[in-house]
């Protein structure tokens, strides 16, 4: 957050556990946290979830400040700025007299209408928290959401892209790939489709190489992996990038419906149990809230699991039904995957600290985890992993998350130019009519 005067923020709780590093990320401006801030973080400081350990985090980062002098006399910053916890008393009563309640979100406006009297200008609260944010702008206090590794979901990258082109290209592109012109600039891995200038109905689909800066026909055009055969432009380019086993990073972001999970599930099948290309099929999704403690419900973790990962049980079964000609020929079925060592299929609470291997890892509903948790994630893959990322920014069921701050859209808007990265946005519904038809309209 630059500006061009020196500015006071007072921080909300919500922020530093979002990013326990945010204290490091206001550069020249000065810092101010409330004392109730530093309970709240203590109140986290135990849980074995994501928010527990930020709030770890953001305790050893304010205690390794104190060396630099006392915290509530301020402390300098590495970039320029101050960073003072607030232990004065600020009634709430005192500063907003029309209002009697005094919550935690109270006593944090106070403390910022304290800094406003005091200072005149040029200071401004940072929450994520809407509706605090919505009471300070009505308060008459300068409000911000915090930005920091913020996407914006509408402007996301897609992953694909069409390109006009003569008749004639046609003939060179089959043959030896298309080359970009000087004011052409595409990503690496981003899927084309070439479009006739004179007739639009004449088309091709191609994929951009960074290496050779050129645009190189789909390698797999005719692939059905597992019975499931692509139905549209998107899943045709989904199943280029998940049979390709030079990507190492594929995210596929769309809508209920649009065949992300299937397709990925499909694919990473075909690789393990015909082409043995990978050792095991390790398919997971966050539990809500993410490391949540399994023992609510009866029966050992299998048991307790099972309804959490059942969407992925469903499409599995689907899959395996779909595909008649393997089933005559093995007569496998989701049980037998699992017990031959194929396929594996648990939740992401266990995956920290663990190196995976030559497997293939899908992590569905990747919509709900936050940027560190998908740095936990990726961290993991050992050499020969693959891991497929699935999931809608736009159906979060994560309160810490939204639409631009989840990890699965930063994922895909800071590797979009990585050549072992591949990504897609499916926009057409596939499932049923009524399954569109509901996804469109409500």
């Amino acid at each position: 957050m630059v500006a061009s005067c020196k500015k006071v923020f007072v921080l909300d709780t919500n922020v530093l556990l979002h990013d326990p590093q945010s204290i490091f990320r206001f550069q020249e401006h000065d810092l101010i946290i409330p004392i109730i801030v530093i309970e709240e973080i203590d109140t986290f400081k135990k849980d074995q979830t994501e928010i527990g350990r930020n709030a770890r985090t953001v305790s050893r980062n304010l205690d390794a400040l104190r060396s630099k002098g006392s915290l509530s006399k301020g402390v300098q910053l590495d970039g320029g700025g101050t960073l003072t916890v607030d232990v004065s008393n600020h009634p709430f009563k005192d500063s907003f007299p029309n209002i009697n309640k005094s919550p935690a979100d109270n006593i944090i406006l106070a403390c910022a209408k304290a800094q406003l009297d005091k200072r005149h200008e040029n200071v401004v609260l940072v929450s994520k928290d809407t509706n605090l944010r919505i009471k300070a702008d009505a308060l008459g206090l300068v409000a911000e959401d915090y930005n920091s590794n913020r996407v914006e979901v509408d402007e996301l990258y897609s992953g694909t892209a069409e390109l006009f082109v003569n008749y004639e290209d046609f003939d060179q592109f089959f043959e030896m790939g298309m080359p970009l012109l000087d004011d052409e600039e595409f990503f690496y891995n981003q899927c084309i489709t070439l479009i006739d200038k004179a007739d639009n109905s004449h088309t091709a689909l191609g994929r951009f190489n960074g290496t050779d800066r050129r645009i190189h026909p789909l390698r797999v055009n005719d692939a059905a992996p597992w019975g499931i055969t692509p139905k549209n432009r998107e899943q045709q380019f989904a199943l280029e990038l998940l049979l390709d086993e030079s990507l190492r990073v594929v995210t596929l972001l769309g809508r209920a419906g649009t065949g992300k999970t299937l397709l990925a599930i499909a694919a990473g099948l075909q690789q393990i149990v015909d082409d043995e290309k990978y050792n095991k099929l390790l398919v997971s999704r966050p539990v809500m809230p993410m490391g949540k403690d399994l023992g609510f419900l009866p029966g050992d973790v299998e048991n307790k699991l099972r309804p959490y990962m059942q969407p992925i049980y469903d499409n599995l079964d689907f899959i395996v039904a779909a595909n008649t000609e393997m089933r005559r020929r093995s007569s496998m079925t989701v049980g037998q995957l699992e017990e031959g060592g194929y396929l594996n299929v648990e939740p992401l609470t266990y995956i920290r600290g663990r190196s995976i291997p030559n497997q293939y890892i899908i992590v569905d509903e990747a919509q709900n985890l936050t940027p560190h948790e998908v740095k936990t994630i990726l961290t993991r893959a050992g050499n020969g992993t693959k891991i497929v990322l699935t999931g809608d920014p736009y159906q979060i069921d994560n309160p810490y998350v939204d639409g631009s701050t989840n990890g699965l859209s930063f994922l895909a808007e800071h590797f979009k130019n990585q050549e072992l990265f591949g990504h897609v946005i499916l926009t057409k519904g596939e499932r049923s009519k009524l399954a569109e038809l509901a996804s469109v309209l409500l």
